[in-house]
């Protein structure tokens, strides 16, 4: 089921997905995505800290949901060097994709994905950031879905899917 509100002041709390529509609404799905990152809540009206322009300027915890959504969809999709979909990923072609669907643009490479996020601590993580691998030069990214695991496409011969997320990982969030 599928409702879309309109920018008149509203409240939306529930156990499903919260996301903003491209015409500036939002759409609450219900669906089993919830159980994928937590439940989102909003508040949208015609004017103030809550209005359309303000939820489109940052990446907002309800953009993050959709990310982990949105993600989860290439399940089982193969590793390919230097692929970005739709069919077959590298890493970072896979959260450029992902990212591309909520509208923001990325750049290609896992380091400069790192350069270019806002760096975060991993108590401050939540889903839909951006989990980067590697010392001075990141080398490897996923997308952190929550409960310390994360959506990635790993190496050659393996697959998109979720998974643990090992130690020494950095974080960042999307513009």
């Amino acid at each position: 089921m599928n409702r879309v509100l309109s920018a008149a002041p509203a409240r939306v709390a529930l156990t499903g997905v919260l996301a903003l529509g491209l015409g500036g609404g939002v759409t609450v799905a219900s669906s089993d995505a919830a159980h994928a990152a937590p439940a989102a809540v909003a508040t949208s009206s015609g004017s103030g800290s809550g209005s359309k322009a303000s939820l489109r300027s940052g990446f907002s915890a309800a953009q993050g949901v959709m990310a982990v959504r949105i993600a989860r969809t290439k399940k089982g999709s193969p590793y390919r060097w230097g692929a970005s979909g739709p069919r077959a990923f590298d890493c970072s072609g896979y959260t450029s994709w992902t990212m591309k669907r909520l509208g923001k643009k990325i750049p290609r490479t896992a380091n400069a994905q790192y350069r270019a996020s806002k760096k975060i601590n991993r108590s401050s993580a939540r889903p839909g950031d951006l989990v980067f691998y590697g010392g001075g030069h990141k080398y490897h990214v996923g997308i952190y879905a929550g409960n310390g695991r994360m959506w990635s496409a790993p190496r050659t011969g393996d697959v998109v899917k979720l998974a643990k997320i090992r130690g020494g990982a950095s974080y960042g969030r999307v513009r």
